[in-house]
């Protein structure tokens, strides 16, 4: 497929996206709303379905793919500078959930994601998500930190989206507070961690772990499994 075909069908995809959210509150990311969105959108259902071959499912991706470019975009346009790293994560995750235009629209973006048969869309999207942040913010980790980093910030991320959908506080302070409480927790296990790593009692038995985690790579841009062992060794 060719970039004109690909950039005519990303054109398509964003005017049904742009469609079906006027109907998602009433009716959530379903086949009723697609099929709103393609008459709304003078879009016929057999090319929308070509492009979006699950319907209202492959719509609520997409909108959660929307959200994470305008949080890089806000991120490369803010001033970070002087602030902690962990402040910077909070920033990230509080820009991505201000990115969102309908909370309603995550509301039933996040009950449908949850079912069993889409659950693992679910979890790709999130992680996706924590990926970005990491990777905006010039995280370096080559080794199984990467994953322990983005696995960390998908627990604090999955969490404090469930607290700002039930949110009502002035400008969702309650939520940022929350927010600040979660990643506090895991700036304390982090702690934790390396404070037994330096124990001299401890350091002989995490050898072997330690050996197998610097092992473990990230995966390799374009493939298709969660890791690699490093060939190298």
């Amino acid at each position: 497929m060719s970039k004109d075909q690909d950039h005519a069908q990303d054109d398509i995809k964003e005017k049904l996206l742009d469609a079906a959210l006027m109907h998602v509150p009433f009716d959530g990311w379903s086949e009723v709303t697609f099929r709103a969105a393609c008459q709304d959108a003078d879009v016929s259902e057999v090319l929308a379905h070509a492009i979006c071959p699950r319907g209202g499912v492959d719509l609520a991706l997409s909108y959660h793919a929307r959200g994470d470019s305008l949080m890089l975009e806000r991120l490369k346009s803010a001033d970070l500078t002087g602030l902690r790293f962990r402040d910077k994560v909070a920033a990230a995750v509080r820009f991505r959930l201000e990115a969102v235009d309908d909370k309603e629209a995550v509301r039933r973006g996040t009950t449908l994601l949850t079912l069993p048969q889409y659950a693992g869309d679910g979890v790709k999207a999130i992680w996706g998500t924590c990926d970005l942040i990491w990777e905006a913010l010039g995280d370096g980790a080559d080794d199984f930190n990467w994953y322990t980093k983005r696995a960390s910030l998908a627990g604090v991320y999955s969490s404090t989206v469930l607290y700002w959908l039930g949110d009502d506080s002035l400008d969702h302070q309650a939520t940022w507070d929350f927010l600040d409480r979660r990643i506090d927790n895991v700036m304390d296990f982090e702690k934790l961690k390396a404070g037994l790593q330096k124990n001299p009692l401890l350091k002989p038995l995490l050898a072997g772990p330690n050996w197998l985690a610097e092992q473990i790579k990230p995966p390799k841009p374009s493939g298709g499994l969660p890791g690699i062992l490093n060939p190298k060794r």
